[in-house]
């Protein structure tokens, strides 16, 4: 079946749109681009997109979702030790995030342009992965395995304090040879700061 008689529809959009924006870069890439690979007319497009804007901010959405639809999981697992899930989720945000820098330089790079046009869009990923942390905190805090006054403001700390294995602007660092354990000493120090104190 070809594009033409296919049903349009958003997420098919969106697909030929990082496909382009792989091609063609950020700065290059159209509308009429998109369309062109989709056999459709531009105004079908905007039809499910009104503004160019909106698409790239769709697309820089979709791209980031990724990443938070597969930590849900983790956040979401209530049955299984709060400092473990907490590990498990970092160890995974760093891995998704290495995946993306190294499996995909040229895409990266183009999605790191779209991440600076859309801090709308950056904000609402960053409070969703903020949001998945403090529900492992405060399990933690149920369970007695944490200590922390505010769990939200605690999650806040964590995810600041460990930027540098998942902010793109240190992509260049995540290929060195001793990222791995420089991680695992972050990741341990905070625990500890987060492990209830015991009664002496």
């Amino acid at each position: 079946m070809s594009p033409t008689t296919e049903t349009l529809t958003a997420e098919r959009i969106l697909e030929a749109t990082e496909e382009v924006l792989r091609r063609h870069g950020p700065a290059k890439a159209t509308v009429v681009d998109v369309a062109r690979a989709l056999g459709v007319s531009h105004g079908s497009v905007y039809r499910h997109f009104r503004t160019k804007a909106a698409l790239r901010g769709a697309v820089t959405k979709r791209w980031l979702d990724r990443t938070s639809d597969a930590l849900a999981g983790i956040a979401g697992a209530e049955d299984r030790d709060p400092r473990q899930r907490l590990r498990d989720w970092f160890q995974g945000l760093f891995d998704a995030k290495r995946r993306k820098a190294g499996d995909d330089p040229e895409l990266f790079a183009t999605y790191s342009v779209l991440t600076e046009e859309n801090g709308e869009v950056v904000g609402e990923h960053i409070a969703e992965l903020t949001a998945q942390l403090t529900r492992i905190v405060e399990a933690g805090v149920a369970s007695g395995a944490f200590t922390a006054g505010d769990p939200k403001a605690v999650a806040r700390a964590l995810f600041h304090a460990t930027g540098r294995f998942h902010d793109p602007c240190h992509a260049r660092e995540w290929k060195r040879p001793d990222v791995q354990d420089e991680f695992d000493a972050v990741l341990d120090l905070l625990l500890r700061g987060l492990e209830a104190q015991r009664p002496s």
